[in-house]
């Protein structure tokens, strides 16, 4: 199964977006089939419980995630918490998520806000018991340029992330599924 890089930023400019194309690339050099999913691509409407979920491109979404061996997330941060379009993503596939690996790339104005992912961690831990990978790769603005990230650190935890994310999905493979 693929791995999945889901980058949940809008903005054309989205510096959480070269994460994910850091990591994608990181997980392509080490020999693993990565998948990257750009919102971007897709005008998915905001979740409203109902009819939301039949919009096009939200199937498409949730086969990819359902069918990823895991999912590195990647998400600006505003205000203290992940974009508002990760959030999106997560309630408009909700079950798709379901005992996956998952993995978080951040990208932030300032340095102080690297536990803003912690609500959705805990929303995909605890309703679909999603592992999540304790290395979270957070960058602020000053260590990218306008075309992708130049801190050698940052390159460093990206390729940590990866070669764990890889790791893990080889061990916590699904189980099979019983027969009635």
């Amino acid at each position: 199964m693929a791995l999945l890089v889901i980058s949940c930023s809008l903005n054309p400019a989205s510096r959480s977006r070269m994460l994910a194309q850091a990591a994608q690339a990181s997980l392509t050099c080490q020999g693993a089939e990565a998948v990257l999913l750009d919102l971007r691509e897709y005008n998915l409407p905001l979740c409203d419980g109902e009819a939301a979920y039949s919009a096009p491109g939200v199937n498409e979404i949730r086969r990819l995630v359902e069918d990823a061996s895991g999912v590195l997330i990647a998400t600006p941060i505003y205000n203290y918490g992940v974009s508002a379009s990760a959030k999106n993503l997560l309630e408009l596939t909700g079950g798709a998520w379901r005992e996956k690996l998952a993995g978080f790339l951040c990208a932030a104005g300032g340095r102080w806000s690297y536990m803003a992912v912690m609500s959705l961690a805990n929303s995909l831990m605890l309703d679909y018991h999603c592992v999540i990978l304790p290395p979270i790769v957070y960058a602020h603005e000053r260590q990218f340029d306008d075309h992708r990230v130049i801190d050698t650190e940052v390159e460093a935890r990206i390729d940590a992330l990866t070669s764990m994310f890889i790791r893990f999905t080889n061990v916590l493979q699904p189980a099979p599924k019983q027969a009635p």
